[in-house]
């Protein structure tokens, strides 16, 4: 009873008083309260009581993230597959048996000829390659010796002469062939229809 009569004159007195800040509050009498004598009330929670927590399988929960290891795994692979080159790739129906011409059976006459003419074609273009080899060489001694001299003469000229030329680039050549050229030969002009696929590289972010 004088609990109650002591919370009573507080609440009494803290009215009247007219403090600015003051506000009328729920009144709880509980052991939490610091003192009987404050004018300060605590303030009642208002909040919801704490949900309970669902419990989770960790065998289920260790399986969900194996399959997101996995997935992450699967488009990191992904992001490394290359564009395939349909030039190395040689289609099925060019495997098929079926469409393989038969092996012609030459003469044993026409198989000489044959193999001594290729014999011969291969010992021409040794030789061929043999003395434009030996004038490559023959030409770059010349060039150093004719440096050489001009050095002793005027190192002025030296160095004009050793600098590089803009005008040799880009430089054509036809190289060696292996079959002797048919003369009058004018190839056809065909038309052909572009069927290049393209192919747009997906990238994932890590």
């Amino acid at each position: 009873m004088a609990t109650a009569a002591l919370i009573s004159a507080a609440r009494a007195l803290r009215l009247s008083s007219g403090l600015p800040g003051t506000w009328w509050t729920q009144i709880r009498d509980t052991h939490q309260r610091a003192s009987l004598l404050a004018f300060w009330e605590l303030i009642p929670m208002r909040a919801e009581p704490l949900r309970k927590k669902k419990k989770v399988d960790p065998k289920k929960d260790q399986a969900a993230r194996d399959r997101l290891k996995k997935r992450i795994r699967k488009l990191e692979k992904a992001s490394q597959e290359l564009i395939p080159i349909e030039d190395f790739i040689t289609p099925l129906k060019f495997l098929d048996k079926s469409r393989q011409r038969p092996q012609m059976e030459l003469p044993f006459e026409e198989s000489e000829r044959r193999a001594l003419l290729l014999k011969k074609w291969a010992l021409y273009k040794q030789q061929e390659h043999e003395m434009e080899r030996d004038a490559i060489k023959t030409m770059l001694e010349a060039q150093q010796k004719a440096l050489q001299e001009l050095k002793l003469e005027s190192p002025e000229l030296y160095a004009e002469a050793i600098k590089r030329d803009p005008k040799l680039f880009p430089f054509e050549k036809e190289g060696p062939q292996y079959t002797p050229p048919v003369s009058g030969y004018q190839p056809p002009e065909g038309r052909y229809n572009d069927i290049t696929k393209m192919y747009t590289q997906v990238e994932f972010k890590k």
